[in-house]
């Protein structure tokens, strides 16, 4: 039986090839329009092609790969902050029932790699889900960023214990992905309501924006039209 074809690019014999495993490895982290969200390269192939493979078709050996640029944006949000504290990765969560449909958790499975990665690295590092959702939200699909937040609004919270769990640790918000940022920030503002504030967030791959190889003290010049950090306060430099 031949091995799969690459994710990445549809080259034969490798579920990924050298060639997409470099274009992963070198990608180059940075701000996105969102000053307090990092990724670590723009949606576009053939990032894009191994997210969709590992989200939507099972390409479980992808996490590995994937969670190493995860780990690397982590890095960029933080700056020299990351090693102050223990580092506590956040995923965004995912519906029960895209879960039973995929067989797997994909945003958790990227965090869990990712903190494995930190901690390969040297430092303390771990992946915990702490938010759940509170009711039904329509597909983002579609719409606007104003729709958006108007549909998540409201639709995260912190589960049970979850302030046992964040003692002593630097939160971290991660996705697979970030578009307008709706989502990431209904998920720092249930994480702030709780006492919990995120320090910043981090995604594979970014839709809007992205700025590689940009010093973290400046986050975004002032072009940027997002102005607020994770838990909706105005934003400034760290």
């Amino acid at each position: 039986m031949l091995p799969a074809r690459c994710a990445g690019c549809g080259a034969d014999r490798a579920q990924l090839c050298p060639a997409c495993l470099t274009a992963l490895a070198t990608a180059r982290p940075g701000p996105t329009a969102l000053p307090w969200v990092h990724a670590a390269a723009p949606y576009a192939d053939p990032v894009r092609q191994l997210l969709l493979a590992h989200k939507e078709r099972g390409a479980l050996r992808l996490a590995g790969p994937l969670g190493e640029a995860l780990a690397q944006a982590v890095r960029s949000s933080l700056g020299p902050r990351a090693g102050l504290a223990p580092l506590l990765l956040v995923p965004m969560p995912s519906a029960r029932a895209a879960v039973r449909a995929r067989g797997h958790d994909p945003t958790l499975r990227l965090a869990g790699a990712a903190a494995r990665s930190l901690r390969r690295a040297g430092l303390d590092a771990r992946a915990a889900a702490l938010l759940r959702h509170t009711r039904p939200v329509a597909d983002q699909a579609g719409l606007t960023a104003a729709e958006r937040r108007r549909n998540l609004h409201g639709a995260l919270t912190v589960l049970p214990g979850a302030n046992h769990r964040l003692t002593g640790r630097q939160p971290v918000l991660v996705d697979d992905l970030v578009t307008t940022g709706a989502s990431l920030a209904e998920a720092a503002r249930a994480l702030a309501a709780a006492g919990l504030p995120p320090k910043a967030a981090a995604t594979v791959a970014a839709a809007v924006p992205h700025l590689p190889a940009v010093p973290h003290r400046t986050a975004g010049p002032a072009r940027h039209p997002a102005r607020t950090d994770p838990a909706g306060r105005a934003w400034s430099k760290p």
